[in-house]
This record gives C-alpha cells, structure tokens and sequence, in this order.
C-alpha cells in the first residue's frame, strides 16, 4: 500500500490528481459487490441531486446517479475494507503532504444505463470542507466500448478515465472540473470525500 500511496501523493502533489489501478484487488470487489449493501442498488439507493442544503435538488438533466451513505460504524466487512485503506491514505497524506485532513465521507454510486453527470466541481461554494474527491471503480470487465469515461477538465487539456474495477482516483475536490461520460451499462463505484473537519451523518 505503501507505494500506491506514495504514488497517489506525488500525483496530488505535481497535478492535483492520481489515479492508481488495482487499489482493490479484484478479490476484494468481488467481495464487496456481492455485499447485501449492493444489491437492488436503483431501488433501494436514493436519487442523488445538486446543492446543498435548501439548494439541494433533484434534476436529471444534470445528474442521473443513486446512491447510498456508508456508515463506517455499520459497514458490511467487505466495504469496511475500502474505509480502513482511505482512513490509511488520509494518515499517509497529512504526513506526506503536510495537510490538515481529519475524515471523508463515502457513498456507494450507481449509474444506471445512459445516466451520466454533467461537468461540476465537487467543492460547495458555502462549504470548503471538501479538500480531496476520491472515487474507487467496481465495474468487471469493462472497455473502451462502454463508454462512462470520467472525464477532468485540466488547465492545458481534458483527460478521460475509464471506470476499470479497483481503479482509484483522486483528485483536489476545489480546483479540478470534472464530469461522468454516459454508459451503455451500469456504472458502480465508491465515491467520496477527504475533508478537513470531522464528518457527520446529515447528509442530504
């Protein structure tokens, strides 16, 4: 883990982003998509909207995911996983990077077939809490084909990600515009935030 984090910390450092494959084994996503929490996912996860607060709001033409909350304190062991290697990643950072971060927060996503999310920052313009957007992939088998690229909108150009299982990327939440390219296939993913103050449970 060492060197991955190591890795994810340079590219943070020289461009504001990393991204770094095989960050779960593929063992380690079979084992969380075969969890109860992902099961069902477009009919039990809530659609996901825009804003905050009294801002906060349902509209598809820009954003069509569900998604779900993850309470570290509840978590299947299959995703605890996932937040014990994040909670790893944050210590390693602050040491590295000498920032300040104390939490994330993480909620599973789904895509269905053709959704997408259109270009955004992740980083409220009241809320500056988020300082890193992560994202770990859970899609099998996936290729050029099927589309739902992620796409960063980068000062000299625009780079496309493919969605590949056990892919992380990560990424300064305030500085990188970014959007998620439809698919022709759901899309599913762990997507979360590193934030510099201690994460609470009200999320709307």
């Amino acid at each position: 883990m060492n060197e991955q984090f190591e890795r994810i910390a340079d590219g943070l450092a020289e461009n504001g982003y990393a991204v770094i494959d095989q960050f779960l084994s593929q063992n380690e996503v079979d084992d969380i998509l075969r969890s109860e929490s992902f099961k069902n996912a477009e009919t039990h996860f809530q659609k996901a909207g825009i804003g905050k607060n009294t801002g906060h709001q349902i509209n598809e033409a820009i954003r069509g995911d569900y998604i779900q909350w993850l309470d570290k304190n509840s978590a299947e062991p299959a995703l605890l996983v996932y937040l014990d290697r994040l909670s790893a990643l944050v210590a390693f950072l602050n040491q590295a990077l000498y920032l300040s971060l104390k939490d994330y927060e993480v909620h599973m996503t789904v895509y269905p077939t053709g959704s997408f999310y259109k270009r955004h920052l992740d980083q409220f313009k009241r809320d500056d809490h988020r300082k890193l957007s992560v994202i770990c992939y859970l899609n099998q088998s996936w290729n050029d084909s099927n589309g739902g690229e992620l796409r960063m909108y980068l000062p000299n150009e625009e780079k496309d990600f493919l969605p590949l299982a056990g892919r992380l990327v990560c990424f300064r939440s305030d500085q990188i515009e970014h959007e998620v390219k439809p698919a022709n296939r759901e899309r599913l993913s762990l997507t979360g935030w590193i934030l510099d103050q201690h994460a609470d449970l009200r999320h709307i």
